[in-house]
């Protein structure tokens, strides 16, 4: 068996020291020292905290499409355009296309501001067209801009768990489905987030809502879990920000009626980690919702304000 790189991470030094000594006893193995760099991802680590990007792959992504030189965007995609299938000529090169969205799917990993236009890109895989070429080929300008944006994480005095939720009731054109777009902090720090078209189609923008809610709680449960393997510190009630007062209502209400039979199980779910304070749900008002930025195609300005909050910055920007 032939094993190319392992991350070994704890607060344990000892142990860790320990776990080296015998793995070099039974394994031919080289000690690297400190991480920076893993399968594409660069690691800054400093007294205020650590830092993660993938400059080099993008630099990669770029030369390898011969866009070096191309004019940098402030959009990975344009908000006026929604994208069909069949829209116009047929890609010549599927294979080039599937390639390159696969390249930018792994570019999501520490870049969330392009997970919203990677979603969408990655729905026209099996017959592409020009138009969602050109579309890629908009993210890749929107890369070139900042090409050393990643995350940064640093110990900000808590260690609360809070996700953001938002969906795009009715956001595809072409099959009228919701789109569902969530992210999880610990201790004010981006862990987690998804992009991605619900399975089904809603009738009413709380409905949208209440299902990106209920799949966010299962995430939420999953991260308090592996957290307590971890042997984390304790873990108090998580929070759920939606920016829906009629999903949130639904949510607090321990009545049902005719508005919410369909999606009982999700509403038995929410209200039952409610009832037991594993999750408290609130409201934000639109222009602080963070998850928008994975639901729907912004602006720059407010692509750049929502980054900021998730700490996604420029690395390698001149301060």
């Amino acid at each position: 068996m032939y094993v190319d790189d392992i991350v070994i991470t704890g607060d344990d030094h000892d142990g860790i020291a320990g776990l080296k000594h015998h793995l070099v006893q039974h394994f031919q193995v080289k000690d690297l020292g400190r991480l920076h760099y893993f399968l594409g991802i660069e690691v800054a680590q400093s007294k205020a905290g650590v830092s993660i990007s993938q400059r080099k792959y993008a630099l990669d992504i770029l030369e390898e499409t011969s866009m070096l030189d191309c004019k940098p965007i402030d959009t990975p995609m344009d908000p006026n355009v929604k994208l069909l299938p069949d829209q116009g000529e047929i890609f010549l090169d599927p294979g080039r296309y599937r390639k390159l969205v696969g390249k930018l799917n792994y570019l999501t990993m520490t870049r969330p501001d392009i997970s919203y236009a990677v979603s969408v890109v990655s729905q026209f895989l099996n017959s592409p067209c020009d138009i969602h070429s050109d579309v890629v080929v908009r993210i890749l300008r929107y890369i070139k801009r900042a090409l050393g944006k990643g995350l940064v994480y640093a110990y900000k005095g808590n260690s609360d768990i809070v996700a953001y939720t938002d969906a795009d009731w009715d956001g595809s054109s072409s099959d009228r489905r919701s789109t569902s777009g969530y992210c999880d902090l610990i201790g004010g720090n981006l862990i987690s987030w998804k992009s991605k078209k619900q399975n089904v189609i809603v009738r009413s923008s709380a409905e949208a809502e209440y299902r990106v809610m209920a799949l966010t709680a299962c995430e939420l449960i999953w991260l308090k879990h592996l957290l307590q393997e971890l042997h984390f510190s304790k873990i108090g009630t998580m929070s759920i920000i939606c920016d829906n007062k009629a999903a949130l209502h639904i949510a607090s209400n321990p009545a049902f009626h005719e508005r919410t039979k369909h999606i009982e199980i999700d509403c038995h779910f929410i209200r039952d980690k409610i009832m037991s304070s594993e999750i408290a749900t609130s409201f934000v008002g639109s222009n602080d919702q963070l998850a928008n930025i994975f639901t729907k195609s912004l602006r720059g300005p407010r692509i750049t304000y929502i980054c900021d909050k998730l700490d996604a910055y420029d690395l390698y920007a001149p301060t």
